[in-house]
Order: structure tokens, then sequence, then C-alpha cells
């Protein structure tokens, strides 16, 4: 039989040597500075995330600091690179909407969040980057985020009379126990064949 080698024991450093995280001055990120400067309530905490500069805006805010990332000049954010949702059951506030935004003539990224409660509603972007069309849709349908004034908030994915967000973490992994079979002998005749 072969000898068991004993297990490592994990050594935690002492308080004093363990590495806290250097604090960033985000004044020196013009983005930082021209949301604060022009909207001083709008920004709800920022943090830097593998070199990207992190904003988490307000709600009400969402649309005009878009645009302002968008028409300065010394910014032009004028690519919205992705629009997703995340779901985090255990926060207060579980929905979070994620924008990522690229400047094409400046070679930079920024991500901006704006946390949601169940019940609440982010005002849609499409106005500012129309591609934002699709991408709301598609937080819409997978988690259930609400885009006020979006111009055509349905599902995008999945069937209007579908139950449910699967990308939610409390969904069940196979769906609503049932109702894929029940959906699939009311929508698909030919599966009542098999």
């Amino acid at each position: 039989m072969a000898e068991e080698k004993p297990k490592a024991k994990k050594v935690e450093k002492p308080k004093e040597e363990q590495q806290e995280k250097p604090k960033v001055d985000f004044n020196k990120f013009p983005e930082y500075r021209k949301v604060k400067s022009k909207f001083p309530e709008a920004i709800e905490e920022a943090e830097l995330h593998c070199d990207c500069l992190c904003l988490r805006i307000k709600k009400e805010f969402i649309v005009d600091v878009c645009k302002l990332l968008r028409d300065d000049e010394d910014l032009k954010y004028d690519y919205l690179a992705d629009l997703c949702g995340v779901h985090y059951p255990k926060r207060e506030k579980p929905l979070e909407v994620v924008y990522n935004l690229l400047s094409i003539p400046h070679a930079k990224r920024v991500r901006l969040k704006v946390s949601l409660a169940e019940d609440e509603e982010v005002p849609s972007v499409c106005e500012v980057w129309p591609s934002a069309n699709w991408f709301e849709r598609e937080a819409f349908d997978m988690l259930g985020i609400r885009f006020a004034n979006h111009p055509d908030l349905r599902r995008i994915l999945l069937p209007e009379d579908w139950e449910g967000h699967p990308l939610r973490k409390d969904y069940p992994l196979e769906g609503p126990p049932g109702y894929r079979e029940k959906w699939l002998r009311e929508h698909l005749p030919y599966y009542n064949k098999l």
C-alpha cells in the first residue's frame, strides 16, 4: 500500500503582513472626475478591477452618465460593447445591470454598474446606443430586469409564455417541475407523437 503523505497546513500570514488593497486616487481618471463634477450624486462606488475603472451609478443617473461618457470629446465612449445582468440573491438589491463601454478613438474601457431591487426598473439606454435594444431584451428575458422607456421590451430568446427567468440563481436547473413537457406538448404538435 502506498504511504499517505501528510497534508500541508495552511499558514496564514500575520495581519500586519497581509496585503491590503492599495488606495486608489480615482481623481486621476477623467471619467470619474467628469461624472463627479457634472453629477455629484451619481456615483455610489468606484473600484479598479483588472485595470478597468468600474463605477456603480444610481439608476436615475444612468442615461445622463452614459450620454456624458459618449459625447465628451476627451472621453468618447462611442461603443456599448456589452450590457448584461447579474443576479445576487443574497444582496439587498439582488439584480445588477453591467454596462461595458469602449472608447474606440482612445482605446479605453470603463464599466458601469446599476443595482436594483426586485421591483425596480432601470431607464433604458437605447436612446444613447441603439444597440442596447437587444442587450436589454436579453437581460429582461433571462433575469427579469425591467427597462423603463424601452421601445420593445419583450422576450428575445424564450417564448413569450415561458415562466421564469433561467439565469437567476434560484431558477431550477431543469426548469420548473413539469413545465418543459407541458410547454412542449402545448406548442409542438409533433412532440405528442414521440
